[in-house]
């Protein structure tokens, strides 16, 4: 099958074809890349937009609990849900779990929703580098709602913000030093913030959380793409779906207010330059590294930089010195 009829099959909504398709735009082959682009290309030229949603936060505070209570919630409304699981990759063997179908049992078994778990190894930030092409295949593909999960492992997870039109930020009652994040990174990119666990006797622990970070966030210079109050801090129980459906509300309220304003849309824009700017520059360093005399001198002058031989500013005036 051709790369344009793959991507026909994906438009007409067969799930099959989409989840071999985002096999093709995440394989790093050469071979693969071509039709990658026609892929791609093909999906962007339909149009369809679903309300993406990036969701983040370390590893153990039920993430993917809340993305299963969450998306049962939504189907059962009648949308259609795609998630993309990033999973943590071995540093040293690029391996990772995939087991996100696992822990979401019923989800997985939803016919209105769609789980992709994708290896996180090739991007920055928990995101897979393919990850903005996997989300316009899905919603090439009818989707109405495409959640990206990502690994959860620090400040650097708010480049989920930058594919995504909500993020979504989730902590844990009492994880932790709660406010030391607040002054930058993660938090001041989060559009909505959930205190999971609010069960078992944990509720006035999540409480405090929520009042904490509730009282911080007002003290930070309000977003121009904000509504008055700014970020909204709201306990939910994966648990027991306490909060989801006020969760829920929020983030379409939100949605909604921006889209009425035209922040929906810049953002998007804004979205797409900076997609494309970090493109170009994976591609030339892609091309850099594909010349045998550049791998080469990669390794020498990298060995001369950590034996303190030059400084890294004269190794990266050498390399540079070689391009044409």
């Amino acid at each position: 099958m051709d790369a344009s009829d793959l991507a026909a099959r994906v438009i007409a909504g067969d799930r099959r074809a989409l989840a071999r398709a985002i096999t093709v735009v995440e394989s790093t082959r050469g071979a693969d890349r071509a039709a990658a682009l026609v892929l791609a290309g093909a999906a962007a030229a339909t149009g369809r937009q679903a309300l993406r949603i990036g969701l983040s936060g370390a590893p153990g505070v039920g993430k993917s609990s809340l993305v299963e209570t969450l998306g049962l919630m939504l189907t059962a409304r009648g949308l259609r849900l795609a998630v993309l699981a990033v999973d943590p990759s071995s540093v040293r063997g690029g391996g990772a779990i995939l087991g996100d179908k696992t822990r979401m049992e019923r989800l997985a078994r939803d016919p209105r929703a769609f789980i992709r778990p994708s290896p996180g190894q090739a991007g920055h930030g928990g995101i897979a580098r393919r990850t903005r092409d996997a989300v316009l295949l899905c919603e090439a593909a009818g989707f109405d709602v495409v959640l990206v999960e990502t690994v959860g492992v620090g400040q650097s997870e708010t480049l989920v913000a930058d594919v995504t039109d909500l993020f979504v930020l989730m902590l844990a009652p009492g994880a932790g030093d709660d406010l030391q994040g607040v002054k930058r990174g993660i938090m001041e990119r989060a559009d909505l913030i959930l205190v999971n666990k609010a069960d078992g006797g944990q509720e006035a622990a999540a409480e405090r959380t929520r009042s904490d970070h509730a009282a911080a966030l007002r003290l930070m210079r309000p977003r121009p793409a904000d509504p008055e109050g700014g970020p909204q801090v709201l306990c939910v129980s994966a648990l027991e779906g306490k909060g989801l459906h006020e969760a829920w509300d929020a983030m379409t309220a939100l949605a909604d207010w921006r889209r009425e304003r035209g922040h929906f849309a810049a953002r998007r824009k804004a979205q797409a330059r900076a997609w494309f700017e970090a493109e170009v520059r994976e591609e030339l360093l892609a091309r850099l590294t594909a010349r045998p005399d550049l791998r080469r001198a990669m390794v020498e002058v990298g060995a001369a930089v950590e034996a303190g031989e030059i400084s890294p500013d004269q190794g990266v005036a050498r390399i540079v010195g070689m391009l044409p």
